[in-house]
Order: structure tokens, then C-alpha cells, then sequence
């Protein structure tokens, strides 16, 4: 079996925090699906289909990177992908209570699916695509926290 890891997320933005657990991710597996969440009940700034096209830019030339979109529960496509391995990033114990939660629940869905958690870099331990949003809204520059072309889009949704 292909050693494939599925990194699920909104992605609204796609965020440098994101970016850093993907690079550092990425010679560990042979393929990485970044897996944008459908989420009906969650307003999002950009459509799923403007955060796959962004994330795509991001990634262009990246060998083993998968960008796909997906509803339900994260075990379930997994099963779909043939992948044994969920992809989670670590800024804060405020995440690990939260992201444990989620992994017993999944281990208990699907057992022989095990997530793998990376603790963020310190320089991205505070970016959050909830504060990018918000920076940006009032102007801001987030240059720093996203890729470029997450901060164009940012800039030209706001600005309309």
C-alpha cells in the first residue's frame, strides 16, 4: 500500500502555518492529499473551489501533493483515498485538547487509521486563519502569515 497522508482542513485561508507542516511533511510520505473540507453549516470568505486553486498555486511543481475536496467525516475519505495516515498541526495545547478529542474518536471509526500530529514552528504558532481574516479585513498586511497568493486574494476580497 501506497504510503499516502491526508492533511484535512478548511483552509479558509490557507495560511505560512499550513505551508510550514506540509514542507516539513512531505519527504515523510509518498503522496500528501491536502483535503479541503466542504462544510455546509460553516460560512467561509473563499468557495472551496477559490481555496483549491489558491492551494494549487501554492503547490505548483510539487511532486506528491494532491489538492481534493471532500464532505463527511475526514476517516471516511481516507478509507476512499487508501490512506492510513491523517495530518494534523499542533500551534497550542488549545489544539491538542482539541485535536486528541478528534483522534480517539477517529481511531474508535476507523483503527487502522492513525493520525500524525506536527507541533507548529514557532514562527507560525500563533497564525490562525480566523486572525489572518480578521487582520485583513481592517487592511492589514498579513504578508507574513500567508503565501503570496492567498494575500492577493485576501486583499482584492476585501477591498471589493
Amino acid at each position: 500500500m501506497k504510503n499516502i497522508a491526508v492533511y484535512p482542513g478548511s483552509f479558509d485561508p490557507f495560511t505560512n502555518g499550513h505551508l510550514d507542516i506540509i514542507r516539513r511533511a512531505h519527504p515523510l510520505f509518498e503522496e500528501i492529499i491536502i483535503a479541503v473540507a466542504i462544510n455546509s453549516k460553516k460560512s467561509s470568505l473563499f468557495s472551496s473551489e477559490e481555496r483549491v486553486e489558491m492551494i494549487g498555486k501554492v503547490f505548483k511543481g510539487w511532486d506528491k501533493i494532491k489538492i481534493d475536496t471532500f464532505e463527511g467525516l475526514t476517516v471516511d475519505y481516507c478509507k476512499e483515498k487508501n490512506s492510513r495516515v491523517i495530518l494534523r498541526g499542533l500551534r497550542a495545547v488549545t489544539d491538542f485538547d482539541y485535536e486528541y478529542a478528534i483522534s480517539l474518536m477517529n481511531k474508535k471509526l476507523a483503527p487502522e487509521i492513525e493520525t500524525y500530529f506536527l507541533m507548529a514552528d514557532n514562527e507560525y504558532s500563533f497564525v490562525s486563519s480566523t486572525i489572518v481574516k480578521e487582520v485583513a479585513r481592517h487592511g492589514r498586511a498579513v504578508s507574513n502569515q500567508v503565501p503570496d497568493v492567498v494575500g492577493e486574494a485576501l486583499a482584492k476580497k476585501f477591498s471589493a
